[in-house]
């Protein structure tokens, strides 16, 4: 994307997420990656009046090949941690979810934003005020509920039991102290207690393994008990999947983290297709779409911090809070939460 371009749609995002004069917005990066990232968003905020700096981590010593969430490059360098939590606004180029630093940067009270899908899908799913408000209708509903229920016509049906975690919104900006979000994003979800999900999960064709960033090409069966997974059946995708998370060594990794569903309609199902380099943003937000994931659920202050991570959104699925149905076969039920079209 042209530069200029890309700095005027930076420009944009800051000023959604509250950026003003008198602020210090700090920008992560790691390496060589993202640079082009890190000066637009240094040009608007200086646009906006605010004070601004660039953090450039170094490469990963080594790479196992493994998306190990958590490992954030700052856990020897409390100097730069130090530095990022001082800061108003931090725009994380380098993927901090689910690490002590993040959490540590939150405490001292900045919002931070994740960037790191392709400048085209920054540009075409840009937050709006009002999907905002929608994401945040969902998230009322979910935080009031007490259990989850899940079906497919594929045989999926499990529950969870609700009401230990807290319930998170991601609508793509940030504006509150403390507060994390991704761009870009559209979902809400929550925690099952950790002993509390139970049944069976059916993946079909067409449902999506991130970070694989690959779409399930034959059925998965996939049976619960007590919040972890005891059994997982099925052609190649079932063992691409076992033995995914087999490779950590830690039986954490098969616990069941957090869940919820997606109400972006500018967000494409068959987005992988065209933008392989991401981290599937677009698919986590897709319109109807339910996503359960496996391993860590510390980000909602859970005791799970394993490395070993699966996010899966599935279509067509049905989900029941309290017994209410609230996305029937991939739709939303709730009028509120359909875009204007959609009511």
């Amino acid at each position: 994307m042209d530069q200029n371009l890309f700095n005027e749609i930076c420009l944009q995002q800051l000023t959604l997420s509250g950026v003003h004069e008198g602020e210090t917005v700090a920008v992560l990066t790691r390496g060589d990656e993202r640079g082009e990232y890190a000066n637009a968003f240094m040009w608007a905020a200086q646009k906006l009046g605010a004070a601004t700096f660039h953090l450039r981590l170094p490469s990963p010593a080594s790479a196992s090949g493994a998306w190990a969430v958590g490992d954030s490059g700052l856990a020897a360098n409390p100097l730069a941690v130090e530095a990022l939590g001082r800061a108003d606004m931090l725009v994380d180029c380098t993927f901090l979810l689910f690490s002590k630093e993040q959490f540590e940067i939150q405490g001292a009270g900045t919002r931070i934003l994740t960037a790191v899908e392709p400048a085209p899908l920054l540009a075409r799913l840009m937050p709006t005020k009002e999907l905002r408000e929608r994401v945040e209708i969902g998230a009322e509903l979910l935080a009031k509920a007490q259990t989850m229920r899940i079906t497919s016509p594929h045989g999926t049906d499990v529950t969870y039991r609700l009401g230990v975690y807290p319930t998170i919104s991601e609508y793509g900006y940030t504006d509150q102290p403390g507060r994390w979000d991704h761009w870009p994003a559209a979902f809400v979800f929550t925690g099952g207690a950790d002993d509390g999900v139970d049944g069976k999960i059916v993946l079909s064709p067409g449902d999506v393994l991130l970070p694989f960033n690959t779409y399930v090409q034959t059925p998965v069966e996939i049976t619960i008990e007590q919040g972890f997974i005891r059994d997982i059946r099925g052609g190649l995708d079932a063992e691409l999947l076992s033995s995914y998370i087999k490779s950590f060594d830690d039986p954490r990794g098969y616990g069941m983290s957090h869940v919820g569903w997606g109400l972006d309609e500018r967000a494409h199902w068959h987005g992988l297709t065209q933008f392989g380099g991401g981290m599937g943003m677009e698919l986590r937000s897709f319109y109807g779409n339910v996503m359960f994931s496996i391993g860590p659920n510390n980000e909602l202050g859970g005791p799970n911090d394993t490395p070993c991570h699966f996010d899966i959104p599935m279509r067509g699925n049905s989900l029941y809070l309290d017994d209410e149905l609230i996305v029937d076969a991939g739709e939303l039920t709730v009028p509120e939460m359909r875009p204007a079209g959609k009511r």
